[in-house]
């Protein structure tokens, strides 16, 4: 439960972090903004906030994360790139989980040649790390956000595919499956309405945990310099614009706060994330202990 405040919380600050506008037929959807300043403005000639680069932490003025080498408020961008890193760890994931489970639950059912070939194919996708792959992709199509969700998805889906396809080798069995088939119900129906929803349970608990993969993932390759522009204040890339200030500078100054609070903002979702991802975990092997007890005790 804590981590599931913890990421309502992160998710609800980068959807009002600043208003959201549909360009193309000009209506502003989310008209509010819990960021103080736009993350992409250097405050550097501002008058009225007289602020400098790498400033540190301050309440008045009101920079409670300072600011960066460009007089950037590192709070105001810390909300608003946790809407790059979050949307696409939960997209892909979304993606990739309706992907794999689609095409484990084909090769599960009907075994045989067809699951040899299936299954083959996934193992050429295990065979090449999946952050290699997703770097290779990025390279070739280049930065943007998109490019990361592709990057991700197309070979992102082999691990659900696999976990799906071994809860429905033990399952199609079942006398509720047989009695569908001997009912006359199609294939697609006793896959998908019988099947599984009585399969779906690891993968939910799977997809649970993968999205602060993802994040760190993307975090990762913004590090490296392949997800987005330096300007762009995704958590990742902005680690990587500011690497430089891990050392002390000239004058033997550190500034910590333009590399610790990114980090920090990564640390705290994909941790939350994990604790969700253990909480379900526990919830269904809580309820499915009482199934085998209570059928013991009968």
């Amino acid at each position: 439960m804590l981590g599931l405040v913890v990421v309502g919380a992160m998710v609800l600050a980068t959807v009002f972090a600043r208003p959201i506008t549909i360009q193309e037929i000009g209506v502003t959807v989310q008209p509010f903004s819990v960021a103080p300043y736009p993350p992409g403005d250097s405050l550097l000639f501002d008058t009225s906030t007289n602020v400098e680069d790498y400033a540190p932490p301050s309440l008045d003025p009101f920079h409670p994360m300072g600011t960066d080498g460009t007089a950037r408020d590192v709070f105001s961008r810390v909300l608003y790139g946790g809407r790059f890193s979050i949307s696409i760890g939960f997209i892909v994931v979304f993606a990739t989980a309706t992907i794999g489970v689609v095409y484990g639950s084909i090769s599960g059912y009907y075994g045989g040649w067809v699951d040899e070939i299936m299954m083959r194919f996934l193992d050429v996708i295990f065979a090449f790390p999946g952050l290699v792959l997703a770097l290779v992709i990025v390279a070739m199509l280049g930065k943007g956000y998109f490019q990361l969700l592709l990057a991700f998805t197309v070979f992102g889906w082999a691990g659900y595919a696999r976990l799906i396809r071994g809860e429905i080798l033990s399952i199609k069995q079942n006398e509720y499956v047989l009695a569908a088939r001997a009912l006359g119900a199609r294939d697609r129906s006793v896959i998908f309405r019988h099947i599984v929803p009585n399969a779906i349970a690891p993968v939910i608990v799977q997809a649970s945990l993968s999205v602060g993969t993802v994040v760190i993932g993307v975090a990762a390759l913004g590090f490296l310099g392949l997800g987005f522009e330096t300007t762009a204040s995704e958590w990742g890339t902005m680690l990587n614009a500011e690497q430089g200030t891990l050392s002390p500078g000239p004058g033997g100054d550190i500034y910590w706060w333009v590399t610790v609070f990114p980090g920090l903002a990564i640390f705290l979702f994909v941790m939350s994330m994990n604790l969700i991802g253990d909480g379900i975990n526990d919830a269904l092997d809580a309820q499915e202990d009482t199934t085998v007890t209570q059928g013991g005790g009968g």
